[in-house]
Parts: C-alpha cells; sequence; structure tokens
C-alpha cells in the first residue's frame, strides 16, 4: 500500500458526505480499507444508508484503492511489508519465518498445559518492544473466554523483557467474554477500537470454548459452524485491514476412530482448518519443554521447533 492510499479519508471517496461520513465511522468503517473487505448489505445496515448508497460506495472505494489485478511481483512487495512479533524463543521464531505475522491469524492449538495461554501472556508484551528488539512498538487486545488471564505472568513476563510492569500492563487492554454473542461483539467493538488506541495484536484465548458450550451435539453443529464462520472472518478482516497480529488458541477433541498416530484434533472442524494463515499444534515433552509443529500454512515448511516455559516466560531450552 503506498503512502498515498494509506492517507486517504472517507471524504475522500466520491458520494461520502460529511454525513454518510459520519455514520461510517460511527458504525466502525474508519478508513476505506474497512470499506472495501465489507459486503455491500453489511455496510448498509450497519451505517444506516440505503443499499443502493452502500453499493455505490464500495464501487467507488475500490476504484479510488485501485483494488484490481496484480503482478506477482507486486504481490511479493506487499507480502515483505508484513511485520513480525518475536514469541521470545528463536527456535519458534525460525519455525514460523521469523515471528507471528500481521494480517493473518496465527492458531495454537493442544490440550490443556501444553502452553496456549503462556505464548498469549508473552506476545502481548513482546509486541510492545521495538522493531529492533522482536515487537511492533503497539499495544494488545487480550479477549479471555475462559478465565486464563493472569496479571502475575504478565508482570513476569515484562520484567523478563526489561520493560516496566506497570507500563506494560497499561498497554494491554483486557475483556473478558462471558458468551459466544459477546465474544462476537467485542470484535466488532475493536474495528473502531484499534486504529483509535494502537492496537497491534489482537489475542482470543480460547476462540472455541463458548461456542463449543453452548451449541452441543449435531442438531446445533449447523448454527455454530455458521457463527464460528462469521467470527472468524471479521477477525480476518480486522488483521487486514489494520495490518495488524489475530492470535487464536483452540482446544482439542479426541477422535474414537483413529487407532494409530495422534488421536486428538482441533475443535472447530473444517471452518477453522481453513480460515486461519497459520495453524500449529502444541504438545508437552519432558520437564518444562513444549513441542510446536507448523500443521498448515501456505508459506511455510512443515516442521517442529523446541521451546521452554520459564518463571520469566517463552524462551529456547539451554543446549
Amino acid at each position: 500500500m503506498s503512502e498515498k492510499t494509506r492517507s486517504l479519508r472517507l471524504r475522500d471517496i466520491p458520494g461520502v458526505t460529511p454525513t454518510i461520513a459520519e455514520k461510517l465511522e460511527s458504525a466502525g468503517f474508519t478508513n476505506p480499507w474497512a470499506i472495501v473487505v465489507a459486503r455491500v448489505e453489511e455496510l448498509a445496515e450497519r451505517a444506516g444508508i440505503p443499499q443502493s448508497t452502500a453499493e455505490r460506495i464500495v464501487t467507488n472505494t475500490r476504484k479510488l484503492l485501485g483494488v484490481t489485478f496484480r503482478t506477482a511481483k507486486e504481490v511479493k512487495m506487499e507480502r515483505l511489508n508484513i511485520r513480525k512479533i518475536t514469541t521470545g524463543s528463536k527456535n519458534l521464531d525460525d519455525l514460523l519465518g521469523g515471528g507471528i505475522e500481521t494480517k493473518t491469524i496465527t492458531e495454537f492449538y493442544g490440550e490443556y498445559g501444553t502452553g496456549k495461554t503462556q505464548i498469549c501472556h508473552q506476545l502481548s508484551i513482546n509486541v510492545q518492544l521495538s522493531p529492533e528488539k522482536g515487537g511492533l512498538s503497539g499495544k494488545a487486545v487480550y479477549i479471555d473466554t475462559e478465565g486464563t488471564f493472569r496479571w502475575e505472568r504478565i508482570e513476569a513476563m515484562a520484567r523478563g523483557v526489561g520493560l516496566d510492569p506497570d507500563e506494560a500492563m497499561e498497554n494491554i487492554y483486557y475483556q473478558r467474554a462471558y458468551n459466544s454473542d459477546h465474544q462476537m461483539a467485542i470484535v466488532e467493538e475493536l474495528f473502531k477500537f484499534v486504529p483509535e488506541n494502537d492496537v497491534k495484536l489482537v489475542v482470543v484465548d480460547s476462540v472455541t470454548s463458548h461456542f463449543r458450550a453452548e451449541y452441543p451435539g449435531r442438531e446445533h453443529l449447523a448454527v455454530r459452524q455458521q457463527k464460528l464462520n462469521a467470527h472468524l472472518h471479521h477477525l480476518v478482516k480486522l488483521a487486514e485491514i489494520y495490518n495488524i497480529a489475530v492470535v487464536v488458541t483452540n482446544q482439542v477433541m479426541a477422535r474414537p476412530d483413529v487407532f494409530y498416530g495422534d488421536p486428538t484434533q482441533a475443535v472447530g472442524g473444517h471452518v477453522l482448518a481453513h480460515t486461519p494463515g497459520v495453524r500449529v499444534q502444541l504438545r508437552r515433552a519432558k520437564g518444562h519443554k513444549r513441542i510446536a509443529r507448523v500443521v498448515d500454512a501456505p508459506h511455510l515448511p512443515e516442521g517442529e521447533a523446541v521451546f521452554i516455559i520459564t518463571d520469566e516466560g517463552i524462551r529456547d531450552p539451554e543446549e
């Protein structure tokens, strides 16, 4: 994205009057890129404008931003602008191609105690570091669905990377999601909150627990998957529009039909399997060691990395 297109405002879009711009901003469409990725029906409903007006605005915005065919070279140049957050472990960073990417969803899944929440805590600290130290000089949003967030770990991890614990905690915006509707509403709110508060990382720990609890059984499967799909695609839009990293954790369930190999699989079925840009499975090893395995990522080879969880956070094991 060029500096010119990055600096465009809603009122630069042909057909967007000051009144319509105000309605769009109130509905969370705070920049032209948020309009580009929106459905016409969604834009009309949320902003309270006629569908014909919404359709014209979307068309004009795409023309203004040059959303059209691009060469593979142009795609390459855009990918080179993606930024990364260190996990605290060089082994894990190398496995992920340099760290947690912006503009995509990274999913960590595994059994209880494999380090999913520890990684989320660590990333919420590391995103605050300068780019030279592996951060984005930004803030984090932490959506907690299971009550696993611990300020004590944040404090210890902040000290571990040389940050003032109180300042580090001021830069993490926490909210507990009490059900799936509340969880989805929080993400909707982020389309306005993220750009206003210099947020560079959004964590959802865990993304599936409420959906799984509220829609049990095969009779509720279709509704559950539809809601989960909508939720995940909003997270994808959030990552792409604002060039931020989105990290979600996921639970696993046993597959009784598997007799050889790993009998566990991530919750969420095909919806979750196809949405995240990077999927990482975590499992326990001896002592404090954990093993991370890239299960799916279009730009990364499959591989494994060993890391440890210490009092100060995620680190590499000593040789």
